[in-house]
């Protein structure tokens, strides 16, 4: 008897543990849910009302609940500010759904073209370094204290500090290889991005900025600025800007930095003007080489690299290239043995 007994005991176990699961897996099926309706994160003009976009929510039995839900937070649409909604519905097994809507109250820039722009050279120039091999600091492509009115930058201090920057214009990139390689070696990187590699890299874009580096502006489409610094074409040259922006934002949660690289190093005093009107900074180099041929192999770009550094250096790179991924992280190991450190052009001031 007690053999059958142990046996019907057993059995008895097995079914609890079969109902069990099955009851689990139907509660799993049909779990307290709750939904937002369109966008998490909203951008809201200053004095624009806050609309809800609306939400759902259901029961265990697939029951609509959505009267039930309720919101915690506000939203002053006349101050700005970044505002966080959260959404909660509790059934009564004291289960809780959450959600979290995140809108940013900002004041639109009411930029307009304005008469004095006519008053300013629009002359497109192409920015030189004036590279040396000397390790001196060198001249640059326009008088560094007449950019310094715009604030236009090559160099940083003359101090032991070295700053990478990173320019990006749409196409396959070793950017995600070159973050590893500054974490490893802890160094912040400039990034300067266009549009369409923000919004096809939001995970990347995130750990970026999570592990410190900095994102700059480097337009939507990759087009010559002062093309576009004049009264016909001035708002195609904010839709560069601001779609850079706002994509960020979107995708971050976060304002990116007011730093700007013109595209192929294409520039006027006009559009320098209308970007610090912006509010933007922009950075020029004092440190580039011919790094887009397709055979430079990682030998000679350290050895461009070496050969150009002096105090405050702006390297112009671009992650296109294999050979400059290859060499960064000895080019840094080498830099620091000379004692220089590195830094993010956001910090350089007037």
């Amino acid at each position: 008897m007690i053999k059958y007994a142990k046996h019907v005991i057993a059995l008895f176990l097995v079914l609890i543990l079969f109902f069990n699961l099955f009851i689990n897996k139907k509660s799993d099926h049909k779990s307290l849910k709750l939904m937002l309706k369109g966008k998490t994160i909203i951008i809201l003009p200053l004095g624009e009302k806050y609309k809800e976009p609306g939400f759902i929510s259901t029961d265990e039995k697939g029951n609509d609940i959505t009267d039930k839900v309720k919101i915690k937070g506000t939203v002053n649409f006349n101050k700005e500010g970044h505002y966080e909604l959260v959404y909660e519905i509790r059934n009564s097994k004291n289960e809780v759904a959450r959600a979290h809507r995140f809108i940013s109250v900002k004041k639109v820039d009411q930029i307009i073209y304005k008469n004095s722009y006519e008053n300013i050279d629009n002359t497109t120039r192409y920015w030189w370094s004036g590279n040396r091999f000397d390790y001196q600091r060198p001249a640059g492509g326009a008088n560094i204290n007449e950019l310094k009115k715009y604030n236009t930058f090559f160099l940083g201090p003359d101090k032991k500090v070295l700053y990478l920057t990173f320019d990006e214009g749409s196409y396959q990139t070793y950017v995600s290889e070159i973050v590893s390689i500054l974490n490893k070696n802890y160094v912040k990187g400039t990034f300067f991005l266009c549009k369409n590699f923000i919004s096809a890299n939001a995970e990347l874009i995130k750990k970026m900025i999570e592990d410190g580096h900095s994102i700059g502006n480097h337009t939507y489409h990759h087009l010559s600025m002062p093309s576009l610094a004049d009264k016909e074409n001035f708002s195609k040259f904010l839709t560069e800007i601001k779609e850079v922006q706002d994509t960020f934002f979107k995708i971050s949660g976060k304002e990116m930095d007011k730093i700007f690289r013109p595209p192929r190093g294409e520039w006027s005093f006009r559009s320098l003007q209308i970007l610090k009107d912006l509010g933007y900074k922009t950075f020029f180099y004092s440190a580039n080489y011919d790094d887009f041929s397709k055979t430079l192999s990682k030998k000679q770009a350290l050895s461009e690299m070496v050969k150009r550094y002096h105090n405050g250096a702006i390297y112009l790179i671009h992650p296109n290239n294999k050979g400059n991924f290859e060499a960064l992280e000895d080019f840094i190991i080498e830099m620091k043995k000379q004692g220089f450190s590195f830094g993010l052009v956001r910090d350089i001031e007037n």
